[in-house]
């Protein structure tokens, strides 16, 4: 599959349109202030694509609506936190599920994990529904993890290893879909 990157400017104008929604979950949206912001972050992520990782725009429509990637991958432990978020006008329609399995897919078939993790701070329920639906666990929580401009919230941990997510599968042949 050829690599389509995304325009540093598409991305920054959805960060941009959604900025106050996004802010109330993630940390480095105020440090998001120009499009050179986004040419680093594309940089970074075909750094780590090309160490194993995984980052990718989200289209929905023909539009670009969010991002899904793993933020880290721990080869050694053979384990991956998968990060994402998505324009808020996209919520509820099932995208980041179906986004987040098949990038879950991806980790445990061709990246060869045995676990995959994903936060999502305890108040954001549509986030944490992504996990839930996936049949992740929730392994705990992790109180006061992450500074979220001018407080600590708590995170929710989710964990899943790659046995479990084989019996989730239909069969070996067919990747998941829910």
């Amino acid at each position: 599959m050829a690599e389509r990157p995304i325009p540093a400017e598409e991305l920054f104008a959805l960060v941009d349109a959604n900025r106050a929604y996004l802010r109330r979950w993630l940390p480095w949206i105020d440090d998001c202030k120009r499009v050179d912001h986004e040419r680093e972050f594309i940089q970074r992520a075909r750094e780590r694509t090309s160490a194993g990782g995984f980052d990718a725009g989200i289209r929905h429509g023909g539009r670009l609506v969010g991002t899904v990637g793993y933020n880290s991958i721990d080869p050694l432990n053979r384990r991956g936190e998968i990060g994402y978020w998505l324009a808020e006008s996209e919520q509820g329609k099932g995208v980041m599920t179906r986004c987040c399995g098949a990038v879950v897919h991806h980790g445990f078939a061709t990246l060869n994990l045995n676990r995959v993790a994903i936060f999502c701070a305890t108040d954001n329920a549509r986030s944490r529904a992504v996990p839930e639906r996936l049949g992740f666990t929730l392994e705990g929580v992790y109180r006061e993890a992450e500074w979220l401009y001018d407080r600590f919230v708590d995170l929710a941990g989710y964990g899943m290893v790659a046995r479990e997510w084989a019996r989730l599968q239909p069969s070996p042949l067919t990747p998941w879909r829910r």
